[in-house]
């Protein structure tokens, strides 16, 4: 089974929104993973627009599933994922300035700066994976870094399901059967849905983990949070 890691960045958008703690960002970390949740995410950038160092130093110290946090590894970001020892760290190359993320990494380019960063990591246990676009080239060159995973950024494959879904699954695959040949584990995440999430989860073979945040808020905001997490478990069953 594919486990659902659920991004909390947008209910800390909220909370930031007015101020406050509410909503609380730690309580409903509990809950999601009290509702079947196997995960939880969070991306802390630089300006702590949403998900703030100090939620993460919270977090660390309360998630009981896996905690997976996401992100440039600049200096800072560095000393908080060596301060807080999260289960994965995903390595992001979002700009400072970014809404959200909107391109993989260049593995081929950067293979020797990811290479060191990951080396950092792994020494404290710490579970590596590096966000990528649908090219097998990238996830081959990812190789060399010696990373655990590699995340598959499938905001491509979102905006191609509805018209022709297996024309967008298929560079993923592509993708995904590299890693496999490679021995890379395999992530996913970006713009699935309950839409699109079960027939992605259906064809990419041995997909271990998906991350959704967006989606999934904007989701609950209708069906409320507790159903719309189940109903992404049964999916990904």
């Amino acid at each position: 089974m594919t486990r659902l890691s659920v991004n909390i960045n947008k209910i800390a958008t909220l909370r930031n929104a007015r101020g406050g703690n509410m909503p609380n960002v730690l309580q409903s970390a509990i809950d999601i993973e009290g509702f079947g949740a196997q995960g939880i995410t969070v991306h802390p950038r630089p300006d702590e627009r949403h998900i703030r160092y100090d939620d993460v130093r919270a977090l660390s110290k309360s998630v009981t599933t896996e905690f997976n946090v996401e992100g440039n590894p600049t200096a800072k970001f560095i000393d908080l994922v060596l301060e807080t020892k999260p289960d994965q760290v995903t390595l992001v190359p979002d700009a400072e300035d970014a809404i959200t993320s909107n391109a993989g990494w260049d593995t081929r380019k950067h293979h020797q700066y990811l290479k060191e960063i990951i080396q950092v990591f792994q020494k404290e246990n710490i579970r590596t994976s590096i966000f990528v676009d649908s090219n097998p080239e990238m996830v081959k060159y990812a190789k060399n870094t010696n990373t655990d995973r590699v995340e598959l950024y499938t905001e491509a494959y979102a905006k191609k399901y509805k018209n022709n879904k297996k024309d967008a699954i298929k560079d993923f695959l592509k993708a995904a059967q590299m890693a496999n040949t490679l021995n890379i584990e395999l992530n996913a995440g970006h713009d699935l849905n309950l839409e699109n999430i079960e027939y992605f989860a259906q064809k990419i073979p041995n997909l271990k983990e998906v991350s959704i945040g967006h989606a999934l808020i904007c989701e609950a905001l209708y069906h409320g949070l507790e159903h719309v997490i189940q109903s992404y478990i049964k999916k990904l069953q």
